[in-house]
């Protein structure tokens, strides 16, 4: 009687399907391009606003109004880029969501719990952080939810600026953490930080969305016909009271994104690599031009580690982001019976989960609605952000680096292609066409190095052969 089949435990972080680590891959990259323009941005907004010669150009160009009053949007570059341009960036995330849930990762409830309570615990514990250290100094409980966003771009920045060879499992892991993230991070914004609504101008939106839905559905194509509208949804969200990036994520998920047949990507996935690109490499590097530009001087930065809102902004940053992701991946695999891919190990998980500290653009933008009408508490928050994020990006480093001989042997492993069909050896290990191919390989190698040897033997045996040994012409060396 043959014995049962026992199913193989499931494998927390294991290899990815080639498909998705296509797409990983590609997204990632545009990404990374991202977050080093993003990286350059921070780094002029600080430079700009930090010498006492331009910190007032600074602070004109960041307060220019401009647009139409009449209808409540003259805003000025700040507001525009913080509302405008954050929508493109949370219309991607809202694509990137849907593509996930309908045919990525989180489409299998089993994978999908792994990245949605690592992501839930990622946030929650730096909430919990701040929160308790606040109670324990006095300080404001409003920016509870400035430490739980990752920041995707930054974090990716990092690891190309350091050069680490991180395994597409934890490239996919931390892509997915950050999908999940925004999606609650825009839940805070509309639940925690909507103060009034104009249900006329929201009710308007609604109906802009459904049209929106409807022409999808329809099958309707033009850019001329949904730009237009799409800019209408903004500018209807905005004067609701609802935060405008709201109308981003929602007409992002509204994006077919499964291919029908005959179709090579969907619309969602050929939208968002039309629009990636603007969002990566200009829309956010914006955002952080006219916010990262914060005073820093060794008072301000000793101030971030004594007063109680920003130094739980540090914290919730660098230890409750790493301990929340960890904690949640660990207690996931325990209760699930799941185990972790032998080709990684759980120091792993922990540096990229430190690696997520790295809170930058949306923590920024939840700063600013924290304590909007408190501008030296908004800065200093801003600081503890800047402040956070690079402990958080150092540690990870550090961690990374000890770790990054055995990323670049296991990066090496997923490109091998020796039969050089354009798809990765470790993909085909279970099809016979690939060892077939493999043998032909090896054979005409063999058969060339037999004919080379032969070759070798037929030159020794000549050499042998000539009268006085080789070297010499009548007893003298030649």
């Amino acid at each position: 009687m043959a014995a049962p089949h026992t199913p193989s435990p499931r494998k927390v972080l294991g290899r990815l399907s080639l498909p998705e680590r296509t797409f990983v891959a590609d997204a990632l990259r545009t990404e990374t391009v991202g977050g080093v323009l993003l990286l350059v941005a921070a780094i002029t907004a600080l430079i700009w606003a930090n010498i006492p010669a331009l910190h007032d150009s600074y602070e004109s160009v960041g307060h220019f109004h401009f647009g139409p009053e009449a209808i409540g949007l003259h805003l000025s570059i700040t507001h525009w880029a913080a509302d405008g341009l954050l929508a493109v960036f949370f219309f991607v995330a809202g694509i990137e969501l849907k593509r996930e849930l309908v045919a990525g990762d989180l489409k299998d409830p089993k994978a999908a719990a792994l990245p949605v309570v690592a992501a839930l615990c990622g946030m929650a514990v730096p909430a919990l952080v701040y929160t308790l250290t606040n109670l324990t100094g006095g300080g404001s409980l409003q920016g509870w939810a400035v430490p739980t966003a990752t920041d995707i771009a930054f974090a990716l920045a990092v690891l190309a600026v350091i050069g680490t060879s991180l395994p597409s499992a934890l490239r996919a892991f931390l892509l997915t953490l950050a999908v999940v993230d925004d999606l609650f991070a825009i839940l805070i914004i509309a639940v925690f930080f909507t103060s009034s609504i104009d249900f006329a101008a929201l009710g308007g939106a609604v109906v802009g969305l459904a049209v929106f839905w409807l022409l999808l559905r329809k099958g309707v194509r033009g850019w001329y016909v949904y730009v237009p509208l799409a800019l209408v949804i903004w500018a209807l969200m905005y004067n609701s009271g609802v935060h405008a990036t709201i109308a981003g994520v929602a007409m992002g998920l509204m994006l077919r994104c499964t291919p029908r047949e005959g179709e090579q990507h969907s619309p969602g996935e050929h939208i968002e690599h039309l629009v990636r690109p603007l969002s990566a490499g200009l829309a956010v590097p914006l955002f952080a031009l006219f916010s990262a530009g914060v005073a820093v001087s060794g008072g301000a930065l000793g101030d971030v580690f004594t007063k109680p809102e920003t130094l739980g902004v540090v914290l919730g940053l660098v230890v409750g982001k790493a301990l929340g992701i960890f904690g949640g991946t660990w207690l996931t695999a325990r209760f699930t019976r799941a185990s972790l891919s032998e080709d990684l190990a759980w120091a792993d998980v922990f540096a990229v989960a430190t690696l997520a500290g790295i809170g930058f653009t949306v923590s920024l933008l939840i700063g600013e609605l924290a304590f909007d009408g408190d501008a030296v508490l908004t800065n200093e928050v801003k600081a503890a952000v800047l402040m956070g994020s690079l402990i958080a990006a150092t540690l990870a480093t550090v961690l990374l680096k000890i770790r990054n001989a055995k990323y670049r042997a296991l990066c090496e492993a997923e490109e091998r292609d020796e039969d050089l069909d354009g798809i990765p050896d470790i993909y085909e290990q279970d099809e016979p066409a690939y060892h077939l191919r493999m043998a032909a390989i090896y054979e005409n190698k063999a058969a060339e190095h037999r004919r080379i040897a032969e070759l070798k033997a037929a030159e020794r045996r000549a050499l042998a052969e000539v009268p006085g040994g080789a070297g010499e012409d009548d007893g003298r060396p030649a």
